[in-house]
């Protein structure tokens, strides 16, 4: 498979409003699988927002939770792959995870992740368990990966999910408006030193006191911005050719001429 059509679903979130989230994704789904996507992807903690006071009364259940369930029959009813954004839920150890689901065209799970990352700013870092598996997997015969948000400031994470295949990053986020253009450059940073995708779900609009800053966007491997979002909710959708990583790097080898060998311990300041 060459190419890949991918949907990003910038929506909204509610703080707290997992009734009313889950309703609202639901609808911007089945909206977007119109665009026949080969994936789809929503934001960060799309269930209840980043994130409620009351974590415990909000999170979802660790196996069957309404938004993993939610996730799997849409992904059967529409036939499409869907990277499920992420989800506040609970772990089998019942601490709190910010977790992305994976879901194939016949709404089985492929992949979960738990972010890795906790933006210690907000506090995420004390009231959520981090995760420590990254997230390689799958979709139409094509090697994929995920990350999170806060995951994005973290290079190593990426490069190392690039070196194993990955030929498409998935990032769904809430990232706020005061960033918004650290998002925008992070975005092309990752996707040019990679030299793959970048597909990134930003949410938008006021969540509790913060103002989530929109500006979605499709990458390609040169770095180039295919197609990005403002700060309204809308669905971007795009084709990936994906014969367009392995031109890139024959254009100019950067995983060729790696010298891992020399980068760490990074020698002594004189």
């Amino acid at each position: 498979m060459s190419q890949l059509r991918v949907s990003v679903i910038q929506m909204q979130v509610e703080l707290g409003e997992k009734e009313r989230n889950l309703a609202h994704a639901a609808e911007l789904i089945a909206r977007a699988a119109k665009d026949e996507p080969d994936v789809l992807l929503l934001p960060e903690t799309f269930n209840v927002g980043f994130f409620p006071t009351d974590l415990a009364a909000h999170a979802d259940a660790a196996e069957e939770g309404e938004s993993r369930q939610l996730l799997s029959r849409l992904a059967r009813e529409h036939r499409v792959n869907i990277v499920g954004g992420s989800v506040v839920r609970f772990g089998p150890d019942g601490e709190v995870r910010n977790t992305t689901y994976v879901f194939n065209r016949v709404g089985q799970e492929v992949a979960r992740y738990d972010k890795i990352h906790l933006f210690s700013p907000s506090g995420e870092k004390d009231r959520f368990a981090a995760g420590t598996t990254p997230s390689l997997f799958t979709l139409e015969g094509i090697s994929l990966a995920s990350i999170i948000c806060y995951d994005l400031r973290f290079p190593e994470l990426v490069r190392g999910l690039a070196l194993a295949g990955a030929q498409v990053l998935f990032v769904p986020a809430e990232w706020p408006h005061p960033r918004v253009e650290h998002w925008r450059t992070l975005l092309r940073a990752r996707a040019i030193e990679n030299q793959f995708f970048v597909v990134a779900c930003n949410a938008c609009g006021p969540v509790g006191n913060l103002v989530n800053s929109g500006h979605s966007a499709v990458i390609d491997p040169w770095g180039e911005v295919l197609v990005e979002a403002g700060e309204e909710e809308v669905i971007l959708s795009v084709n990936l050719n994906l014969d367009s990583v392995a031109e890139v790097r024959r254009r100019i080898a950067v995983f060729a001429d790696r010298r891992p060998e020399v980068y760490a311990p990074a020698p002594q300041c004189k």
